[in-house]
């Protein structure tokens, strides 16, 4: 195998579901190395495992061969770039074997190979009896029988080892999102397991692509300045020399845009404790990353740490716990507000009272949420009385009964209802599973993986742990605001100084602050504690507990709210389950800044 000093390597999709504008731009491209593509969360896990239960011949993402492999496969093909995808979700096997069908009918020559081994499924009733506890709240499993799916994150090893025995096309299960360009990365320059720099400098290039076009403009704090070209958004590419540096950009002549903001958004996205990033390959430091536009579109990021590597695989595991459902009406007219959360009350009276008639216990939990009254702003909300709102309407019951009974309550009270009470014409929405996550570890040494391409089925060599397990970072202190007592000051939102970005982790909210230039952080540090942080939050939060994590690379916090996402993923009723809006909340935080500084 001949070592490459650098190698392109193109972002294609963040989620099941997303657009198909990647495959065009970065074949039009024409020298990309690698295309990866990230398809699974964990509720995806959920869904392909009830597909695959249905069909066998299901359970994996079927839009990576219908939109992104078959009609692109001649050009894949004579361009000569190299597919990474855990697009296998629940059923690898059949993703790949979907795929070479494409193949052989177009008449080519392009080696598929499948990484299996993550699915646990089949272990489940053994993880249950040796007493595993969930690796953040320490709870007991749940049952065997009520599990959907199980898969061990697995790394980027198995990835090079495709790669190297030749295979054009790379297919995985529940391999982690960064690490389909990590394993591009190990193949291409021949890293090593304990090069844990380098490891953790590939891992950050996957994590800032793994996401497509957020990485790009999309979900942008300063979207006003890419509005007008979003619609031909431009995915990222990232040109990664051997030392692991990289240089983000997108393909030439696409809309959006790549810059410190952009790239740093993307960076505090979803990382939890930066100085302790654990990935199946190694635990990354991200603390000291460092931005710096180099260019238009072109921003060059150095800096990733690796600190350890973890003796054990991170396995989630969905589990069914009954039963929900929601539905969203509009009130207009005078208090608006007023007479929607009257409506909602009343439903519930009505259910509650006929679930108890006929012997059925309580709702397990009912939300009800007004949007247009700022009610996710909680204290903070600044109220108008707005003449028109959205009332959403939800419920958790472990009956299926007990759910239908309620949405059947909100259409059967509209005539004894207050006045203005409007909704959209149609099917009445039905219950659906509530699918919980459920996270555990499993020694690496107990998950034995495979690989499956055209040799055959060969085991996959286990990776040698490196000598030195841990080292931690040094935490270095938030500069202080050095106050003068003849300063000037003036009071902007916290938007003007800082760009920020919010996503989830299960049950937990990440938000992500960078200052827009050093001098603002200390300022915006001495407002944005931990406790004002909770304070903003706390109508969210169920046992209010937050983690405040400085980056002085970014400049930039890292917050970490736990259990404040009712459950998270489509076990919660919440209108944001995956804290998506909680940045844009943060953002009118008042920040009192001299006005010398902010003028610099």
């Amino acid at each position: 195998m001949s070592i490459k000093s650098s190698i392109k390597i193109g972002g294609a999709t963040g989620f099941w579901g997303e657009t198909d504008l990647a495959m065009a731009q970065f074949l039009s491209e024409g020298d990309l190395d690698y295309i990866v593509f990230d398809y699974l969360a964990e509720i995806t896990m959920s869904i392909l495992a009830r597909a695959r239960s249905n069909d066998e011949t299901l359970g994996y993402a079927p839009d990576f061969v219908t939109a992104m492999v078959q009609p692109n496969l001649q050009a894949i093909a004579d361009s000569g770039v190299k597919l990474i995808s855990n697009a296998g979700g629940v059923n690898p096997q059949a993703c790949a074997q979907a795929i070479t069908k494409c193949i052989d009918e177009a008449g080519l020559n392009l080696k598929v190979a499948v990484i299996v081994g993550d699915d646990l499924l089949p272990r489940v009733t053994e993880l249950s009896a040796g007493g595993a506890r969930e690796m953040f709240s320490h709870e007991a499993m749940p049952a065997p029988d009520k599990i959907a799916s199980a898969n061990a994150y697995i790394g980027a090893f198995p990835v090079a080892e495709a790669l190297l025995n030749g295979a054009d096309i790379v297919i995985t299960g529940r391999c982690v999102d960064s690490a389909v360009t990590l394993g591009a990365c190990i193949h291409a320059f021949g890293w090593t397991p304990d090069e844990l720099d380098r490891l953790a400098a590939g891992s950050l290039v996957g994590h800032l692509i793994e996401c497509g076009p957020q990485v790009t403009g999309g979900n942008y704090t300063d979207w006003e300045a890419v509005a007008e070209s979003l619609v031909e958004v431009g995915y990222p590419i990232a040109k990664v020399s051997m030392d692991g540096e990289a240089v983000i950009t997108k393909p030439a002549n696409t809309g959006g845009t790549v810059s410190r903001g952009t790239v740093g958004e993307q960076l505090l996205y979803e990382i939890d404790d930066p100085m302790h990033y654990a990935l199946p390959d190694v635990i990354c430091d991200f603390s000291c990353v460092e931005l710096q536009q180099i260019g238009q579109d072109q921003v060059q990021v150095s800096g990733a740490k690796g600190r350890g590597v973890p003796t054990d695989y991170k396995v989630s595991m969905t589990w069914a716990d009954g039963w929900r459902a929601g539905t969203i009406l509009w009130y207009l007219g005078r208090k608006a507000a007023e007479k929607a959360r009257f409506f909602a009350e009343e439903v519930r009276k009505r259910a509650e009272q006929k679930l108890t008639a006929r012997g059925i216990s309580g709702f397990d939990d009912v939300t009800v949420e007004i949007v247009g009254d700022e009610s996710h702003w909680g204290e903070a909300a600044q109220y108008t009385r707005s003449r028109e709102v959205a009332v959403k309407i939800a419920c958790r019951h472990q009956d299926k009964r007990a759910v239908a009974l309620l949405l059947r309550e909100v259409s059967g009270a509209a005539l004894g209802a207050p006045p203005g009470l409007a909704f959209f014409a149609g099917t009445r929405a039905k219950p659906s599973p509530v699918i919980r996550l459920f996270s555990i570890k499993v020694p690496k040494t107990s998950v034995a993986l495979s690989l499956i391409d055209d040799r055959g089925t060969s085991k996959l060599p286990r990776i040698p742990e490196p000598s030195t397990l841990f080292t931690p970072a040094e935490p270095t202190d938030i500069p202080s605001v050095g106050l003068q007592a003849d300063d000037n000051f003036i009071t902007v939102p916290l938007e003007r100084l800082a760009w920020g970005r919010s996503g989830d982790k299960g049950d937990k909210a990440n938000i992500g602050i960078m200052a827009r230039n050093e001098v603002y952080l200390p300022w915006i540090a001495q407002v944005l504690t931990s406790d004002y942080v909770a304070t903003r939050f706390a109508h969210f939060m169920t046992s209010p507990s937050i983690n405040r994590y400085y980056l002085p690379g970014l400049p930039g916090l890292n917050f970490v709210l736990h259990n404040a996402l009712g459950g998270g993923g489509v076990a919660s009723l919440r209108n944001d389950p995956q804290a998506k809006s909680f940045a844009q909340i943060l953002l009118d935080t008042p920040i009192a800044i001299p006005e010398n500084i902010l003028e610099s």
